[in-house]
């Protein structure tokens, strides 16, 4: 595939770096063509892959890693394709198959109440004692705010009884 293909650059992008380490073992730098905010713009990204449907992988940032948005979405492509621990490495009989997405995550801001969230438009961060939870707004299946912090603080290994701030955020999302 070919980034000059008429689809998001941010997609291309994921999906030429991981295409890139499953076949090479090869990591590309960020082509010089890209939009001047993907080389010049810091922000955590998050890259979904999904197969039929159903999710294949997952792995972000809540913050910026790497020098600008393109960098973070290679780096987050090939780990959500091969170190999700949740999912086997993806093969290279399953590139074509596979469909992504980039969330370009907007800066984080404390909410002091649940009223103050929606699970269509933020995310959340859940937070105790250094341990930290993520979920992306608008996912099939997450509904209410009070399910997005649930599944938060599991993610975080945070008890719904401990004492926990909550942040939310938004996100600009990349798909085909």
């Amino acid at each position: 595939m070919s980034l000059s293909e008429p689809i998001d650059p941010y997609v291309a992008l994921a999906k030429a770096a991981l295409e890139a380490y499953v076949k090479e073992r090869k990591i590309i730098t960020p082509p010089k063509d890209l939009p001047r905010e993907m080389l010049e713009e810091r922000a955590g990204v998050f890259v979904s892959i999904k197969k039929n449907g159903d999710l294949r992988g997952c792995i972000g940032t809540i913050c910026s890693t790497t020098g600008n948005i393109a960098e973070e979405i290679i780096r987050n492509a090939i780990s959500a394709g091969t170190g999700d621990p949740r999912f086997f490495p993806v093969r290279e009989d399953e590139l074509e198959e596979l469909d992504y997405s980039v969330d370009v995550l907007k800066e984080p801001e404390p909410v002091n109440s649940i009223k103050e969230l929606d699970a269509k438009k933020y995310g959340v961060i859940v937070s105790s004692k250094g341990r930290r939870g993520l979920l992306l707004p608008d996912i099939e299946g997450v509904d209410t705010p009070e399910e997005q912090i649930s599944i938060a603080l599991r993610k975080a290994g945070i008890m719904p009884n401990e004492k926990y701030t909550i942040e939310r955020f938004e996100v600009i999302r990349h798909k085909i």
